[in-house]
């Protein structure tokens, strides 16, 4: 017998993430998926997500929702912290209340980039920043509350959707002759519809009684924000000139990660996927765009 379609939440289905599992649905028949962002269940209202999960049957939640503009979350903190971190916990507690599985995406930002190898899930974590320990602290929330958990670190996303860093280079090498880019902070750019197909794929082979296990996923590679900036002008046959500085000659509020590459070697061992590399899941971006 075909078992039963599985219901599979979405929260913050309007950022980048969420828009791609939106695109990617009609793919996935075996799931039934309920879309959902701010202005239908506020993930910060603990009475309003009980009421969501009385009134819908919900096998899975795969949270996207959160406070993402790393500047900014410097003057903002209480907010922060109740979008990255309170509301996760509510969000793991309604979760827990009807035995879901919660898929929460955390980020780079947890570690504050002074290695020089990939991190692992068990690296230690030392974020340097107002976003970065939010997203440490909704970690936290998710091991202490909810009963089925998994968390996916990833970096660098982008996508067609919402603002982005590729998105932000395109617009500007329209408008400006040349332009700045760090070359000292070195990653992986993470195409958000790559992450959203792991995610769903990796979903049927889950343990049933999975808690609070960390899993790394970036796409393949590494390279600077300066290479990044490059290979987006290239594949578009663009021209900008590129000037490549330090991150202290651009001031930011928040402090980035100089180092950010993540170790992929266990999400691939347990679940048997393949990860594409970030020059081809730019290529296909863009190609979408």
């Amino acid at each position: 017998m075909r078992d039963p379609v599985k219901n599979i939440l979405i929260t913050g289905s309007k950022g980048q993430l969420g828009r791609e599992f939106q695109d990617l649905a009609a793919g996935y028949s075996d799931y039934r998926f309920l879309f959902t962002d701010k202005e239908n269940l506020d993930i910060t209202s603990a009475d309003a997500l009980a009421e969501y999960f009385r009134q819908n049957t919900i096998d899975t939640v795969i949270n996207c929702a959160g406070y993402t503009s790393v500047d900014a979350a410097e003057e903002n903190v209480d907010l922060v912290k109740m979008v990255n971190a309170r509301a996760v916990g509510q969000l793991a507690e309604a979760a827990a209340s009807v035995n879901a599985l919660l898929v929460h995406l955390s980020t780079d930002y947890v570690f504050d980039g002074q290695s020089s190898r990939p991190y692992t899930e068990s690296s230690p974590a030392n974020p340097r920043s107002v976003y970065g320990k939010s997203k440490l602290d909704g970690e936290l929330e998710v091991i202490l509350n909810a009963t089925r958990s998994v968390i996916i670190r990833t970096s660098w996303l982008y996508s067609p959707y919402g603002q982005n860093f590729m998105k932000t280079v395109l617009s500007k090498v329209k408008q400006e002759k040349s332009l700045k880019v760090v070359f000292d902070q070195v990653g992986t750019p993470t195409y958000a519809a790559d992450l959203a197909k792991a995610i769903l794929d990796i979903l049927p082979g889950m343990p049933a009684k999975i808690r609070g296990e960390i899993f790394n996923y970036s796409n393949e590679g590494v390279c600077s924000w300066y290479d990044f900036a490059h290979a987006i002008i290239e594949t578009e046959g663009l021209y900008c000139k590129l000037v490549p500085v330090l991150s202290k000659e651009l001031q930011t509020a928040a402090s980035r990660p100089h180092y950010s590459v993540l170790d992929k070697s266990r999400i691939k061992k347990v679940f048997g996927i393949e990860i594409p590399h970030w020059r081809d899941g730019l290529r296909r971006c863009l190609e979408k765009m």
